[in-house]
């Protein structure tokens, strides 16, 4: 019988800690082991794009510090320490940890009580790893430019690709850290550092797994609602149908094309980064036209003469069109055209089967596309 009371007694115990426990609030209690001369501890919150600073404290005399904030959804924080940054997820109710070293040269820490934190932790460590390669690419790329006095052509194409390749080395992990984790805000948090103008198709689909998730998370319901509006003109979607005026005063239509193969090229003359791309486009136009490969120019200048000039200096020798609105033009707006060079290419079907490739990418594609075995 006494066993018995005295378990009661444990039960009721516990029961009445997990009833009192805050329910209005998280807290994170940390050590701060060699802070030196650092006597502040800052908490941050990041919302949407945007990250502030929400609360601060000094460390106590044994090193210590403790943050109560409220947090009605699951959301990330930062703490900053110095010159370093935190990342963590809390929600009210939780009781979180903390513990780092300031002369830890990596910015190592622990945290406990957020299952999530730990995933953030996991992802970090990939986007230090890239980072720090890039940083180490860079640093070599600047000491051999200033050891020049000048910019260099054959040293932007030695780093140019090295840079490249660790960006989409990155963004392999990235993904497949974000397969792994649908269901965690660290999931979320890694996809959003994706080029969004680059896999936009694989974040189209991502959005649509998690769309169910974090109902009560601005931040997400926020990129849920971009991409819904970004999937009618995502890959594996019917281009929608358009009619523009040529640079001649004709009418072009999408459905001119239709049972053909045709890249959207939007681009303007004012635009660099599509000018320095025309004479790639030119060089695989000429290598495809005859296997089918089509192109309808997309220009968003605003004077006639300006465009006609680029058409001509460049030898764009395809069908041009253009409503001489830059972005606020129909068609733009139905492509959600947000920046240039931008182009799609649409299938026999009228089906959009790539979308913003450039460069050796682009190549790749028509090689892909045209030099089918037989």
């Amino acid at each position: 019988m006494k066993i018995r009371v005295i378990t009661c007694i444990s039960l009721l115990t516990v029961l009445f800690m997990v009833a009192c426990k805050n329910k209005a609030d998280f807290t994170i209690s940390g050590t701060v082991a060699n802070p030196g001369s650092l006597k502040m501890v800052y908490l941050l919150v990041a919302d949407s794009n945007q990250v502030s600073v929400i609360d601060s404290v000094n460390l106590d005399g044994k090193n210590q510090f403790k943050f109560k904030h409220p947090a009605p959804y699951a959301n990330l924080y930062k703490l900053r320490i110095g010159g370093s940054i935190y990342d963590f997820v809390a929600k009210n109710g939780d009781d979180i940890t903390f513990d780092t070293d300031i002369a830890d040269v990596s910015h190592a820490y622990k945290i406990s009580g957020s299952d999530d934190s730990e995933k953030v932790k996991e992802f970090n460590k990939i986007s230090n790893f890239y980072g720090a390669k890039n940083s180490k690419l860079s640093d070599e790329y600047t000491a051999k430019s200033e050891a020049l006095g000048k910019e260099s052509d054959s040293l932007i194409k030695i780093y140019m690709p090295q840079f490249q390749k660790n960006i989409n080395d990155y963004s392999v992990e990235v993904l497949k850290f974000v397969e792994k984790n649908k269901k965690s805000l660290a999931g979320f948090y890694a996809a959003t550092s994706l080029d969004q103008y680059k896999y936009e198709q694989q974040l189209v689909a991502y959005a649509n797994d998690i769309k169910n998730d974090f109902k009560d998370n601005p931040g997400v319901q926020h990129f849920i609602r971009q991409m819904e509006a970004a999937k009618p003109v995502s890959v594996g979607h019917k281009a929608p149908e358009f009619t523009m005026q040529s640079i001649d005063g004709k009418p072009v239509k999408l459905t001119d094309y239709k049972g053909k193969y045709v890249m959207l090229d939007f681009w303007a003359s004012w635009c660099g980064p599509c000018r320095q791309e025309n004479p790639n486009v030119v060089k695989q136009y000429n290598i495809f036209k005859s296997k089918g490969f089509n192109i309808l120019g997309v220009s968003l200048d605003t004077e006639k003469k300006d465009w006609q000039q680029a058409v001509n200096a460049d030898k764009l020798t395809w069908t041009h069109v253009s409503e001489l609105q830059r972005f606020d033009g129909p068609t733009e707006r139905l492509y959600r055209i947000e920046a240039i060079p931008s182009n799609f290419i649409i299938d026999p079907q009228g089906l959009i089967v790539a979308k913003n490739i450039t460069g050796a990418e682009l190549e790749a594609f028509l090689n892909k596309t045209f030099n089918k075995p037989e």
